[in-house]
C-alpha cells in the first residue's frame, strides 16, 4: 500500500516566468586603467595562500588488548604406525611398508596425489622466486653520504655500585645478545659491597639483563663458544677460569682449581677451533699462557711461559694483556704484553725456547688490543699508550703504519670484519674513533663522543654495522655506523693490499739502511786503537752526577731570582733618585763649608 501526498502551489507564487533568447554581445561599460590609483595600494610579494588538496580524514584512538608472547617448541617424531608395529624395529616397518604398497587403494591414492604434486613442482620450476639477477654487478662505490654513527641502545649496570665494563662478546647465532663482563681493575681499591655479577643482555630489552652470571670472583673477560652458543668462558680477577652453560642456570658449571690457575687477573681468553669445541686458552699478567679443556678443568693441558730470554723462567716472564689467535694459522698465536712488546709464539714447537718465535716492540706502555686483519692475517693491529699501530710479520724492527699521538690514552681497538681498511679505537676521554686509511691517513674518518667517562672496551658485530662500547661506569652503548663504513668498497681489497706491501717494502729498506750504518760505525770503532780501560769508580760517578744535578738546580734558582728582581725593579727608581738628591745636597753643604775655610788664608 503506497501513501501519496500531493503538494499544491499556485503558478503566481513561483514568480515571473523567464524567457531566454540568443543575441549579440553588448559592451555595457569600459573603464581604462589608471596608474595613479596603484599608488594607493601596497603590493604583496610573495603571497602565501594555504591550499589543502588532500581529503579530510578523521582520527580515532583505540586501546587494543595487550597480548603476551611466548616461545614454545615442538619435537616432531615419526608416527602413524599401527599399535602392533614397533617403529624402532626396522624389520617390522619394512614388512608393513611392503604390505601397504601392494594395496590397490594405496596405488590409486598415490596416482591421484602424484598429478597434483607434479603440477605444483612444474609451477615452482617455471619461475625461480629466489633468483638473484644482479650477481655480476661490481661492488658498491664509495658512498656519497658522510660517515656517521648513531646510538641504538644503552645498557646500564643495574648495580648501585657501578663497575667498569671490561670485556664484551657477541652471541654467535644472529648476534641477538651481548655478554658483558664487569670488574674493578684497581688493585685493592674495589669498594666494599661491590657485586661480582656479569650479565647477558638482549638487544631488544635494555631495562633488565636476560641472564645473570654469578662467578666466585669478578670477571675480567667473557667469551661465547662459537660452536655452542649456550657455553661461555670467563677469566676471573683471581686468576681462575670459569665456564657457564646457560641451560643449567646462573651458577658456574666448571671452574679451574686455584692451585693450577693463573696468579694474576686473566686478561685474555680465546676458544680454539677444535673438533670437540671444548678447547680454549688463556693469558694473564703473571706471564703464563695456559691451554684448557672444559671437560677437565682441574689443571691446564699445557703451559707456556712468556720469557723472551728463552730460559723459561717465570720471574723473567712478561705480563700478558691481550691475546690473538687466527684459526687459519692453528699453531701460531700472539700475545700483547704490559711492557709494550708483542710476542709471536708457536704452540707446536718441541722446546720451551723454540715456542717464543720473535718479538715486535714499539709501544711505550701496555698493549690493550691485538688483532690480525681478517683479510690479510700477516698484518695485525696493536693499540697501546697514545697510538694505534699496524704491523707486518715480515718487518720486525718497527710498525709499517701508525696513528698520530693522541692527547688521551687509547684503551681498545678492533678491525672491521667487512672492510680491510677500517678499524676502530676507543680513548680515555670517552671518544670512539673510526679510521679508514684508504680515505684518510692522518686523522680518523669519524670521531664520536660516546659518553663523558672513559671507554674501556669495544666489540664489532660480524656484519660490521653495530659496535658495542663499554665504559668506566659500566654503561654499554650500542652504535650503528652508516652504510658506507660497513660496505665493501670497489677495489678496496686491492688498494689495502698494495698499501700494506708498499709500506712493508719501505720499512725493509729503512731497516737495511740502518743495519749498514751500524756496521760502518762498528767497523770504525774496531779500527780505532783501543785505549786502556781504566777501572770505573761507581761512587765517584754518583757524586759527580749529584754535583751536576745540584749545579743545574742552583742555576735555575738564580735565573728565577734575577727574573724576579727585573720584574720588581720599576718600583725602585723613585727611592734611588731621592737618595741621590739627598746625597747631592749633603755634598753641596759640605763643599760650601770647605770652600770658606780655604779662602781664609788667602
Amino acid at each position: 500500500m503506497e501513501i501519496v501526498y500531493v503538494y499544491v502551489k499556485k503558478r503566481s507564487e513561483f514568480g515571473k516566468q523567464c524567457n531566454f533568447s540568443d543575441r549579440q554581445a553588448e559592451l555595457n561599460i569600459d573603464i581604462p586603467p589608471n596608474p595613479e590609483l596603484a599608488e594607493q595600494f601596497v603590493e604583496r610579494n610573495p603571497v602565501d595562500i594555504g591550499i589543502q588538496c588532500s581529503t579530510s580524514m578523521s582520527e580515532h584512538e583505540v586501546n587494543t588488548e595487550r597480548s603476551e608472547m611466548e616461545t614454545r617448541g615442538i619435537n616432531h617424531i615419526e608416527g602413524g604406525w599401527p599399535k602392533d608395529v614397533n617403529p624402532l624395529e626396522l624389520e617390522q616397518t619394512i614388512r608393513f611398508r611392503k604390505k601397504v604398497e601392494k594395496d590397490e587403494n594405496y596405488i590409486n591414492a598415490i596416482m591421484q596425489l602424484g598429478s597434483a604434486m607434479e603440477h605444483c613442482i612444474k609451477q615452482n620450476d617455471a619461475i625461480d622466486l629466489y633468483q638473484k639477477y644482479f650477481d655480476d654487478e661490481d661492488a658498491v662505490e664509495v658512498m656519497e653520504e658522510a660517515p656517521s654513527a648513531k646510538t641504538i641502545n644503552v645498557f646500564r649496570d643495574p648495580q648501585e655500585i657501578k663497575r667498569p665494563a671490561t670485556h664484551l662478546s657477541w652471541h654467535p647465532d644472529g648476534n641477538r645478545k651481548l655478554a658483558v663482563a664487569y670488574s674493578c681493575l684497581n688493585f685493592q681499591r674495589a669498594p666494599a659491597g661491590m657485586s661480582h655479577e656479569s650479565y647477558i643482555w638482549d638487544l631488544e630489552n635494555p631495562n633488565k639483563p636476560e641472564i645473570v652470571l654469578k662467578p666466585s670472583s669478578p670477571l675480567v673477560t667473557l667469551e661465547y663458544n662459537p660452536k655452542d652458543s649456550h657455553v661461555l668462558l670467563g677469566g676471573c680477577y683471581n686468576g681462575q677460569i670459569a665456564c657457564w652453560d646457560t641451560r643449567k642456570g646462573s651458577l658456574v658449571a666448571e671452574l679451574s682449581t686455584i692451585e693450577f690457575s693463573h696468579r694474576d687477573p686473566v686478561y685474555g681468553t680465546i676458544w680454539l677451533q677444535s673438533k670437540t669445541g671444548t678447547e680454549c686458552f688463556s693469558a694473564s699478567t703473571d706471564g703464563q699462557v695456559m691451554w684448557w679443556d672444559i671437560r677437565k678443568m682441574s689443571e691446564p693441558t699445557e703451559v707456556v711461559i712468556l720469557d723472551i730470554t728463552k730460559k723459561g723462567q717465570l720471574e723473567n716472564a712478561l705480563g700478558a694483556m691481550s691475546l690473538e689467535f687466527e684459526s687459519t694459522l692453528p699453531t701460531k698465536f700472539m700475545v700483547g704484553t704490559e711492557q709494550g712488546i708483542v710476542i709471536s709464539c708457536n704452540r707446536k714447537a718441541k722446546t720451551a725456547a723454540e715456542k717464543i718465535v720473535c718479538t715486535f716492540s714499539g709501544h711505550h706502555g701496555p698493549i690493550y688490543a691485538l688483532q690480525r686483519n681478517p683479510f690479510y692475517p700477516k698484518n695485525f693491529l696493536t693499540v697501546g699508550d697514545w697510538t694505534a699501530r699496524i704491523w707486518s710479520e715480515e718487518s720486525r724492527e718497527s710498525s709499517i703504519m701508525w696513528t698520530k699521538y693522541h692527547m688521551a690514552y687509547l684503551t681498545d681497538g678492533a678491525w672491521s670484519p667487512v672492510r680491510p681498511a677500517v678499524f676502530f679505537t676507543t680513548k680515555m676521554d670517552g671518544t670512539l674513533d673510526i679510521w679508514d686509511f684508504v680515505f684518510k691517513q692522518r686523522d680518523p674518518t669519524l670521531s664520536l663522543k660516546v659518553c663523558d667517562e672513559a671507554l674501556f672496551c669495544l666489540r664489532v658485530q660480524d656484519n660490521g654495522c653495530f659496535i658495542a662500547c663499554g665504559s668506566q661506569l659500566g654503561t654499554t652503548t650500542l652504535l650503528k655506523v652508516s652504510k658506507g663504513l660497513c660496505t665493501l668498497q670497489r677495489n678496496e681489497k686491492n688498494i689495502a693490499s698494495s698499501m700494506f706491501e708498499r709500506e712493508t717494502r719501505r720499512e725493509k729498506l729503512l731497516e737495511a739502511r740502518l743495519r749498514e750504518m751500524r756496521l760502518k760505525e762498528k767497523g770504525k770503532v774496531d779500527d780505532e786503537p783501543r785505549e786502556e780501560e781504566t777501572p770505573v769508580d761507581l761512587e765517584e760517578l754518583v757524586t759527580k752526577a749529584e754535583e751536576e744535578f745540584f749545579d743545574i738546580i742552583f742555576a735555575e734558582l738564580k735565573k728565577k731570582e734575577t727574573e724576579a728582581m727585573k720584574t720588581s725593579k720599576p718600583k725602585q727608581p723613585s727611592l734611588e733618585a731621592e737618595e741621590e738628591v739627598e746625597g747631592e745636597d749633603k755634598r753641596e753643604e759640605e763643599g760650601g763649608g770647605g770652600g770658606g775655610g780655604e779662602e781664609m788664608p788667602v
